[in-house]
């Protein structure tokens, strides 16, 4: 799969995504800030810290990741739903 290359964090708990292969798109994760392992993530501050994970994850720690190929897919239009917990 395709790794990100970069990643922001916008308003409303989405996330800005660029993949190695050109491919470009937003992801929501409403669901989860706030709940379980991503409850510090209700602050903006928090949220703001995600980055790219020496494995391609999508991440603010070593606990609270996204998968990047569910989070590639979802961009492609090919999954629908929430990003899979890494």
């Amino acid at each position: 799969m395709k790794r990100p290359i970069r990643v922001s964090a916008l308003p409303h708990a989405r996330i800005a995504l660029v993949f190695s292969d050109g491919l470009e798109g937003i992801i929501d994760v409403s669901t989860m800030v706030g709940r379980g392992v991503f409850a510090p993530l209700a602050d903006p501050q928090a949220f703001a810290g995600v980055y790219i994970g020496d494995r391609g994850q999508i991440a603010w720690s070593e606990e609270m990741e996204i998968c990047p190929d569910a989070a590639y897919l979802e961009v492609a239009g090919q999954i629908a739903g929430e990003p899979v917990h890494a």
